[in-house]
């Protein structure tokens, strides 16, 4: 598969040619995380690729990305909470330290988690969780990017 994509993820998501979106939102895209140490990890990313930070946008549309966030937080914690009985809660968080791109992380908690780490923020995992081939993101997750999806139809629904 070409990984082009990754140099752009949000003009690749706008032009249809990422393959972590998982829908379409008001201001930006549903992605699953690239890692997956933890499952059901999922990005929002910005759907303007010139917004690095959130006051960058006009407020309606800080609005509608915050509004985005809280979405996929939700779709994230029903189904992460459906699929693993040891889920915990939903850790959000704008950082933007790394990629200088506008975008919030939705991290999934579990019991299941190291001691020294499940109260701790995820940054603080050892670097060879965000690149062991067995964290990767592949076709074992497609259950989860499913489920993931639905809980989202069904938030949009609710609106």
């Amino acid at each position: 598969m070409d990984d082009s994509w990754r140099e752009d993820r949000i003009g690749s998501a706008l032009r249809g040619a990422n393959p972590t979106v998982l829908r379409r939102l008001d201001a930006g895209f549903a992605v699953i995380g690239d890692v997956q140490f933890l499952p059901g990890y999922c990005v929002l990313l910005s759907d303007d690729p010139t917004a690095q930070r959130l006051s960058d946008l006009p407020r309606e549309r800080r609005s509608a990305f915050l509004s985005d966030m809280d979405r996929l937080g939700e779709a994230v914690e029903r189904a992460c909470g459906r699929l693993d009985p040891g889920f915990r809660r939903v850790n959000l968080e704008i950082l933007g330290n790394t990629d200088p791109f506008l975008h919030a992380h939705v991290w999934p908690r579990y019991d299941w988690e190291p001691d020294h780490l499940v109260r701790m923020p995820v940054w603080l995992y050892p670097r060879d969780s965000w690149s062991a081939p067995e964290h990767a993101l592949g076709p074992r997750h497609d259950p989860l990017r499913a489920a993931i999806g639905t809980e989202l139809d069904k938030s949009a629904s609710r609106l």
